[in-house]
Formats: C-alpha cells, sequence, structure tokens
C-alpha cells in the first residue's frame, strides 16, 4: 500500500501506521520502522509510544503543526514524540525543555542531527527560567507527570501566541492515584475553564495510553 498524505499537515499513512517525513534519512530514534515513499522516507510513528500519535488515532481534530511553527515541548523525555514534531516542523523550532539529566543527554545526540531542535535542561515549573529565550511560540505541548499538571500548563501558555494552541496530555495517576481517571479529567476541564481557558477538543487516549486524555486549547 502506499504512502498516502493525511488530513493532518506533515502526517501520513501506511496501511494502520502513522508516518512523518524523516527530517534525517536513515536515522532512527526508538526502533521505529523506516518506510519508503515514492518521494521520500517516512518514519512509523507509534501510537503506543506517543501520545501525540494516540490522539489522531483517536480523532483528534485539531492539528495547529505547521512546517514552520515554533513549539515548545515540556516533558520532551528522550525525544520520542519531539523527533516526530520535528520532521513536521522541518523548517520550524522544537524547543524540549526536559528535567532529567539521563533524558536530556538523550535530547543533546538528537540535536546534533535535527538542527530545529533545541534542548533546554530546565523545570517546566519554572517558565520564566526559559521564557527569554523562546520568545512567543505557536504550539505549546505539555507531558509532565506531575500532581500539578494544570498549573504548569496554564503557567506555560501565557507563552503562547494570540490564536495559538496548548496541548496537555494529562495523567490522572500522577494527579491523584486514589481518583478515577474520569473523575479528574472533569476536573481538569473545570481547572481549565475557571483560568478562562476553553477546552476546543478533547480525547479520551484509551486503549493507546492508559489513564491519559488529551486537551487542546486555543489562545484567544
Amino acid at each position: 500500500m502506499p504512502v498516502r498524505s493525511t488530513q493532518w499537515e506533515g502526517v501520513y499513512v501506511d496501511g494502520p501506521w502513522l508516518l512523518t517525513r524523516n527530517l534525517v534519512p536513515g536515522a532512527v530514534v526508538y526502533g521505529e520502522g523506516l518506510v519508503r515513499g515514492s518521494d521520500g522516507e517516512f518514519r512509523r510513528w507509534d501510537a503506543n509510544r506517543s501520545k501525540l500519535a494516540a490522539y489522531l488515532k483517536r480523532g483528534g481534530r485539531v492539528w495547529p503543526f505547521r512546517l514552520r511553527s515554533s513549539v515548545l515541548y515540556l516533558g520532551a523525555g528522550s525525544g520520542t514524540t519531539a523527533s516526530h514534531v520535528s520532521d513536521i516542523c522541518a523548517d520550524g523550532t522544537v524547543t524540549a525543555v526536559e528535567i532529567s539529566p539521563r533524558s536530556f543527554r538523550d535530547l543533546l545526540g538528537l540535536a546534533e542531527k535535527r538542527t530545529n531542535l533545541v534542548p533546554i535542561l530546565g523545570d517546566a515549573t519554572k517558565p520564566e527560567s526559559y521564557a527569554g529565550r523562546i520568545g512567543s511560540v505557536d504550539v505549546v505541548y505539555q507531558d509532565v507527570a506531575q500532581r500539578d499538571q494544570e498549573a504548569i500548563f496554564l503557567r506555560n501558555f501565557e507563552l503562547v501566541r494570540s490564536g495559538g494552541t496548548g496541548f496537555l496530555m494529562m495523567k490522572a495517576r500522577s494527579a491523584d492515584v486514589s481518583a478515577s481517571p474520569a473523575k479528574i479529567f472533569e476536573s481538569t476541564k473545570r481547572t481549565l475553564a475557571k483560568s478562562g481557558v476553553e477546552v476546543i477538543d478533547f480525547r479520551n487516549l484509551e486503549p493507546f495510553q492508559a489513564d491519559h486524555a488529551a486537551f487542546v486549547v486555543q489562545k484567544p
């Protein structure tokens, strides 16, 4: 089956697989498969390894990632999803904030070949520590497993330009291990609403990501 484009800019499909065009041909990041298309090489994007891919698999309808987008990625880990965002925003900038020195070393390795990926060893709870380096961005994407995920997100959402978009990948068990994920997600919706932030899309990420949901918001 040939590689086909999708309604999401920069995202392709090959049968059941989501794909992104490989910014570094021949290189893999996390053992993902490579697919040759008629116009280049593509990387398989595993929804069981990436919450953003899971969002698409669950029918996500908001897609602000463009060729030249500037993205602030919070909790980038070793770069699994960040590398796919780097593929999609090939002529943009993906600023990847990670607090773990070990994971940060992996990000540094990726950035040696992916010039649009800018790793920052930092704490997402303190956006003032890196705000001066990035200015305003088109998209903020957060995947941080802590109790106060909404508060961290709202502080960083201030760095998004007017009309920009925020993705909060909410991990229910990190917020409150004793509460049901459904109650946590409802609480998150109320917290965002009280802050004047409107949720324009919501997707439960089961079965790809257990106890996770994606909240998408837009800045007025």
